[in-house]
């Protein structure tokens, strides 16, 4: 774990903490990569203006710090940091990825129910009731389904709303653990693009100021040799490779597409004929706003930075003993590795698609959750502690079904409920 030099906050207005220790260069990095970087992607990126208030989360955070506090005198510590435990490992399923409909006020719902009953009235016709041979319409039996009727993938929503005997401070704690992760669910899918924007602009800040005569040659030295370390990118045959630097990646992309607008090939041309010759400053705020990062990766990402990065792919088939390398940074490889790229990026595809099937509402209560499988993928061997947390808060038996591409259940988890013998 690299040092921490600051840590910014996605407010209105946007806080950035900086360490003290800081020398006078990188405090004017950080001050370039957070508040101005990292603030400019909060306010502008369609990701955060969706799922996030960044005017209301500081006095939201302060209010559940207080809540947590107080539970925690009342029920105990023990009790509370379970709970807290359960939830912190269902965090990742206790968002929305679809815009919920807002409930409407109850004048909106008068003013609906007396549209209906216009437009209902209005549809009446006498005469269909004087024709003969017409039986009375006999009401229709009422046909008992699956509970949800449809598949929920808000696990913890779920387990707030329908966990028949949690107590209304546990749904309260459950209802803040939701909110802090739904918070935090544009930040996990915007790290390349975040990093390489905030980036990208304290490298430009920078060099701007010291190309106007503003910096010295010994402050600038200083800059490069931590920018240098921030976006390096070790090569795959290194021991500590462990993956593609997510600094050195967004970084990349965006002086990529600058290069694009002021200096473009004909490769250049075939390949992104609206950005080549463009001014680019109005390009990268575009792509800024308007993308995450399997997005961004799979409209952005150039031949000639795979080149550069000498990027490529492997396929590993779990029917097959060894690797292959399906792809290289060659003609035939450019548009099969932008798009593998772009699919690790993609959340729904890095983390396990679990919703919630069923609820045994006439025996047991009992849960039945659901995991979607994606290219024959089963889970982890860790599942059965996950569904101990998830049987913790429905506080009875939950049972996971993994389900391949045809329907077909391939495999079934289960944990048994156990109650604490001693609630405080």
């Amino acid at each position: 774990m690299g040092l921490a030099y600051e840590i910014v906050i996605n407010s209105n207005p946007c806080i950035a903490y900086l360490m003290e220790e800081n020398t006078l260069t990188m405090q004017a990095l950080v001050i370039a990569h957070a508040a101005y970087g990292h603030n400019s992607f909060f306010k502008g990126n369609y990701l955060f203006r969706l799922w996030t208030d960044a005017h209301a989360i500081v006095d939201y955070l302060v209010y559940a710090k207080n809540y947590v506090a107080e539970c925690e005198e009342r029920y105990g510590l023990d009790r509370v940091e379970e709970l807290l435990d359960s939830c912190h490992a269902l965090m990742n399923y206790g968002v929305d990825r679809y815009k919920r409909p807002q409930k409407p006020s109850l004048a909106k719902e008068a003013a609906l129910r007396r549209e209906r009953e216009t437009y209902l009235q209005s549809q009446v016709n006498e005469l269909w009731r004087t024709l003969p041979g017409r039986k009375p319409e006999a009401a229709d039996e009422e046909v008992e389904g699956r509970y949800p009727p449809e598949p929920q993938e808000n696990l913890l929503y779920f387990a707030e709303k329908n966990a028949p005997l949690l107590e209304p401070w546990e749904r309260e704690v459950i209802r803040i653990v939701r909110k802090v992760g739904q918070y935090f669910y544009p930040q996990r899918q915007t790290q390349v693009m975040n990093e390489g924007w905030a980036t990208f602009w304290h490298y430009t800040l920078l060099n701007t100021l010291y190309q106007q005569g503003k910096l010295a040659d010994g402050f600038m030295m200083e800059f490069l040799h931590s920018h240098s370390n921030v976006i390096y990118q070790p090569p795959v045959t290194k021991p500590y490779y462990s993956g593609i630097n997510p600094y050195a990646l967004g970084f990349s992309m965006m002086s990529d597409i600058r290069r694009i607008c002021e200096n473009p090939t004909e490769e250049d041309r075939r390949w992104f004929p609206e950005l080549a010759g463009s001014p680019w400053l109005p390009a990268l705020h575009y792509a800024m706003r308007n993308f995450k990062d399997e997005s961004f990766i799979a409209q952005y990402l150039s031949p000639h930075l795979i080149r550069e990065m000498r990027l490529f792919s492997v396929l590993d088939d779990d029917m097959r003993d060894s690797l292959e390398v399906s792809a290289i940074h060659d003609d035939s490889g450019y548009q099969y590795v932008r798009q593998a790229l772009s699919r690790q990026y993609d959340i729904h595809h890095r983390e396990p698609n679990i919703q919630v099937w069923a609820v045994n509402t006439r025996g047991d209560r009992s849960l039945t959750l659901r995991h979607f499988m994606t290219d024959n993928r089963h889970l982890s061997n860790d599942s059965d502690e996950v569904l101990k947390h998830m049987a913790r808060l429905w506080q009875f038996d939950v049972f996971l079904e993994s389900v391949d591409e045809s329907g077909t259940v391939r495999k079934r988890y289960e944990c048994r409920y156990r109650p604490p013998d001693v609630r405080v």
